[in-house]
């Protein structure tokens, strides 16, 4: 789990199953909450049955599984198991059901249940692309974080058939650790703005070329999603991006190193907690061709001339209000563990950062939605190392800064 506090023995979670192919990752998603000791309910809804049957439900729960309204009557399930309930994940979540919820539709025992809880609601949506993407997707989904509903996901990546990008299902351990880290967190930042930096800066050559970087948003992303369940009110200021965009978050696109330094300039004075976690081009090309730049006969090389883009977190750092805190990423491709903390170090120094983030990154480790494993080196104290998903290492994050 994400969070350094305990979290409760023996949990009553309920889990629902919406409708989809996902359905049958939550089978996992059950199990580990079981194997972690807690008292899980599955509540399926038709559809989800047509994906994964009743039989298996049970056996992973170890528990019987409801499926209609008219189940239990003397006991009044339809109603209790919400009132009963210490947490209600639903995973997958489709999008008839973010609909539903969101309208207050008690036509099944999930959405009965759901109205009857007063428990935290952990939804890890699942869907195509252009569903998620629906106009009438995101105002279901602002809607419900609006009335403290929490989201985890989706992920982008892989869908059913040939489809790939946003709209897929967060992994199980991603779902248990983001419901422990809610559980155990509360609201901490209920009050606090939080500003959000991610993604690669694109620096152009040309109308059509630029010099970039590979960096996916993902963490930045993550971080911004835990600060926005904890309470916060955050904005994102992002350069490209190859995840989905958080709901509930305000997002600001900022394509070029300059772009987001502005941005951040003016955002600055009125932030609690800034974290750059963007990927910043380190020069930029000192002219762009208002034309497309075209191959010459006879020329098979290029020469550019680059000049260094401003340094964004040191200029933040040094204009950091009182009160205010500073963290900041620091990439490296250094394979040892020391040189790579000296170097991290050194830089927040430099920045006058509050707490350094530090991560290895090469051809196969550190972008996209991958494990990953990173040292926090603050002001004082031994680093600490997080290891695990971006959204464990988000937590995390926000663990050591309100300890």
């Amino acid at each position: 789990m994400s969070s350094t506090q305990q979290v409760p023995s023996n949990l009553r979670v309920v889990v629902g199953v919406t409708g989809g192919i996902a359905a049958y990752k939550s089978v996992s998603l059950v199990r580990k909450l079981v194997k972690d000791g807690h008292t899980v309910t599955v509540i399926p809804t038709e559809s989800a049955l047509k994906f994964v049957g009743l039989p298996t439900w049970e056996a992973i729960s170890r528990n019987p599984v409801p499926t209609s309204i008219f189940d239990g009557v003397s006991e009044v399930t339809h109603v209790a198991l919400g009132q009963q309930a210490d947490a209600v994940v639903v995973a997958p979540a489709g999008a008839n059901f973010l609909s539903g919820y969101a309208s207050g539709e008690a036509s099944d025992l999930l959405g009965t249940t759901l109205l009857a809880t007063h428990a935290p609601v952990l939804v890890a949506p699942a869907m195509h692309t252009e569903m998620w993407e629906h106009a009438a997707t995101q105002a279901n989904v602002a809607t419900l974080l609006a009335r403290g509903v929490h989201l985890v996901g989706p992920a982008s990546g892989a869908l059913t058939g040939d489809d790939s990008g946003p709209g897929r299902m967060v992994e199980p351990d991603e779902i248990v650790d983001s419901l422990y880290s809610l559980l155990s967190a509360g609201q901490p930042l209920a009050g606090k703005s939080v500003v959000v930096s991610a993604g690669g800066t694109s620096e152009p050559l040309d109308p059509v070329r630029f010099i970039g970087n590979r960096s996916s948003g993902a963490m930045g992303v993550a971080i911004a999603t835990e600060a926005r369940n904890r309470g916060a009110e955050v904005t994102l200021i992002h350069g490209h991006m190859d995840v989905a965009l958080p709901v509930g978050v305000h997002c600001v696109h900022t394509p070029t190193a300059e772009a987001m330094h502005k941005e951040l300039e003016r955002i600055q004075p009125t932030t609690d907690i800034l974290v750059m976690a963007a990927a910043v081009a380190d020069y930029a090309p000192t002219s762009v061709s208002d034309e497309k730049l075209t191959k010459s006969a006879g020329e098979d090389t290029i020469t550019l001339t680059l000049r260094k883009t401003p340094d964004i977190a040191k200029s933040l750092g040094q204009n950091k209000p009182d009160g205010q805190i500073l963290v900041t990423f620091s990439a490296e491709t250094e394979g040892d563990d020391d040189a790579l903390i000296q170097r991290a170090t050194q830089k927040g120094r430099e920045k006058n950062a509050d707490l350094m983030v530090a991560n290895r990154v090469g051809w196969q480790v550190g972008f996209g939605e991958t494990e990953t494993a990173v040292w926090f080196i603050q002001r004082s104290g031994a680093p600490v190392l997080s290891t695990g998903s971006k959204m464990t290492v988000a937590g995390r994050l926000f663990d050591v800064l309100q300890h």
